[in-house]
């Protein structure tokens, strides 16, 4: 008689390695450590069957602090070396874990290949439009006029948009979370989990030293609600502390616009119903930001395409089945010549 033994339920603390967490005191990086803790245990994934891959930055210490297997990279070059661990260990659920330096400036080649093939592998971005571990310079993400080490003057750059350069990149699962907020971060894993194909979450990350409460405007208790917009899909967009605000979209203009529930004749049914499968609004949510805007929060896009390493695997069983081949006639064969 064969018994099967169902694995033990493990908790967070089986995810924690005993290595001691070394960021500064009140950085945002703490948060999310502890909500990835909780979530991989809520989904009862296996420590095993799980490998955490990083860059350079701060947030690229997050493998050392994972009961699971680990790569500490190099800078810029986290999405290559995820791209091979899922090529030749397709089974292995790999995260990559990288910040708005990191992946955005020296690593913005090697992320938009990531996500353009659709590997199956979950991209977090910790975004706290700052080099935090280089001590403050403005990074790819750093808004105009903040003053750095590298931009004394205040920087002239423009910023880049990390959700809306992931879905210039043919992303199909873009989302965006906040650091403290860890009941929604554990959720938009498990949904990055879940999803086959490269998927992509932004986290609001706040730098406690070199760019402190660079995101109060939305962030901060007193206005949160009023300048967030959960999104998720098949729901109204409807957001503030009455519950009474909500994004519309303009039939004129193709443009959201921010409405009053009861004033003007607004009501629920004018309201812009979240669908995470639409591209072009997923374009228009991804560009709204604060102050004019509530930052948008959820799964922005989720259209499922086949994933990378499947095609990959499925060429490779067709090559296999051609049986073994000739490396001399391979290396002797098409645009061959001699020098006499």
């Amino acid at each position: 008689m064969n018994v099967q033994v169902q694995p033990e339920k493990l908790t967070p603390k089986d995810f924690a390695s005993d290595q001691e967490v070394r960021w500064c005191p009140g950085c945002g990086d703490y948060a999310i450590l502890k909500a990835m803790h909780k979530a991989l245990a809520d989904m009862g994934v296996r420590p095993e069957n799980t490998v955490f891959v990083s860059g350079i930055g701060c947030s690229s210490r997050f493998p050392y602090y994972m009961a699971t297997y680990g790569f500490h990279t190099i800078h810029g070059r986290a999405p290559a070396v995820a791209t091979g661990l899922k090529l030749s260990r397709p089974e292995l659920d790999v995260w990559m874990v990288t910040g708005d330096g990191d992946a955005l400036s020296i690593g913005g080649n090697h992320l938009f290949h990531a996500l353009r093939r659709n590997i199956d592998i979950n991209i977090l971005l910790f975004n706290n439009e700052v080099y935090g571990l280089t001590k403050g310079q403005a990074s790819p993400t750093s808004r105009v006029g903040q003053r750095s080490p590298s931009t004394p003057m205040g920087s002239v750059d423009s910023p880049a948009e990390a959700c809306t350069f992931a879905l210039g990149c043919n992303a199909r699962f873009i989302a965006r979370g906040i650091d403290v907020q860890a009941k929604e971060l554990g959720e938009l894993f498990s949904r990055a989990r879940a999803h086959k194909g490269a998927s992509f979450i932004e986290i609001i990350q706040n730098c406690i030293v070199y760019n402190d409460a660079v995101f109060a405007d939305f962030t901060e208790k007193a206005v949160a609600a009023d300048m967030q917009v959960h999104v998720k899909h098949g729901q109204p967009a409807i957001f503030g502390k009455e519950r009474n605000k909500g994004l519309k979209l303009n039939p004129k203009t193709f443009a959201l616009e921010v409405v009053t529930l009861g004033e003007n004749g607004v009501t629920e049914a004018d309201i812009l119903v979240h669908d995470e499968k639409n591209r072009v609004l997923a374009g228009l949510l991804a560009a709204l930001r604060p102050p004019h805007f509530p930052e948008v929060l959820g799964v922005i896009y989720c259209d499922p395409a086949p994933s990378y390493e499947t095609a990959v695997a499925a060429q490779d069983a067709v090559a296999r089945a051609k049986g073994p081949g000739d490396l001399d006639k391979l290396m002797r064969s098409g645009n061959t010549w001699q020098v006499t």
